[in-house]
């Protein structure tokens, strides 16, 4: 995987990243274009998702009211705040600033930059498309690989799905995740849930519960996504299982190793 640009601080403790992104970024609160840049950096930061930070130049400071509101990184200073304000509509404390920041972060221009929380803003926009969640990482990968192996997916004692037609998702930083076709899934036991999410590199997730008799319900077990972005198109309604939920992925017959993430035994 390619690397991140030179000129970023490594601290022993937190790698941060900070470099340009080559793409306009705007973003929307109402009916007000808030910010819109060609020099926007792209901050990445251990345990962090990317953060998108505009130059103060490109701000419509107009719209901006200060606030007593602040916080403290030890990595990277006190962060000033700031309320947006359009009409009779405000968003408090959506936009911070580090005006004077440590040393190591002044070296690469943290205090000309400013940064919003993504969801205290109402549309998020790289060159014309609107995106959404967060950021996409330009050095994150999803491949979507067609895959004749067979993929069983055990839940409750039963074989809730069983393919060798199935879809391999290669996605940089998570397990890979087994894509099998509605009609090689058992769908008398899943029940649709009203729960949706949004990735910014798939789309639309719904989800459906498992309920296998004796075992109980599985809330949420299973995703698909029925419209997904262009960039993806191959996953189309295919069924998902967490693998870190079920009893087991077996992949021509052997046990897919069950790996822990931020979703396991939700």
């Amino acid at each position: 995987m390619a690397k991140p640009a030179p000129g970023f601080k490594i601290n022993p403790a937190r790698d941060i990243h900070f470099e340009p992104s080559p793409r306009r970024v705007r973003v929307r609160f109402e009916d007000q274009w808030v910010a819109d840049s060609t020099q926007t950096m792209l901050m990445y930061e251990t345990a962090h998702l990317p953060v998108y930070y505009f130059p103060t130049k490109d701000i419509r400071h107009d719209l901006l009211l200060p606030t007593n509101h602040s916080s403290y990184c030890q990595y990277k200073g006190n962060a000033s705040y700031w309320t947006i304000e359009v009409g009779d509509r405000k968003s408090e404390n959506a936009l911070w600033a580090y005006q004077d920041p440590f040393a190591e972060m002044a070296e690469i221009g943290l205090q000309n930059h400013c940064a919003f929380f993504w969801d205290k803003l109402d549309n998020w926009f790289e060159e014309d498309q609107e995106i959404f969640v967060h950021p996409r990482d330009p050095y994150k990968r999803v491949d979507v690989i067609p895959s004749s192996r067979e993929i069983r997916v055990i839940l409750g004692g039963k074989t809730v799905a069983a393919s060798t037609q199935t879809y391999f998702v290669f996605e940089t930083g998570l397990p890979t995740r087994y894509y099998v076709p509605e009609d090689d899934v058992r769908m008398d036991l899943l029940t649709p849930t009203n729960t949706r999410t949004r990735c910014p590199y798939k789309g639309i997730a719904k989800y459906w519960s498992a309920d296998v008799g004796g075992s109980g319900r599985y809330a949420d077990i299973a995703w698909s996504y029925p419209d997904p972005v262009e960039e993806c198109p191959r996953i189309r309604d295919l069924i998902c299982f967490y693998n870190e939920n079920v009893d087991a992925i077996l992949v021509n017959g052997q046990e897919a190793p069950k790996p822990a993430t931020r979703w396991s035994n939700f």
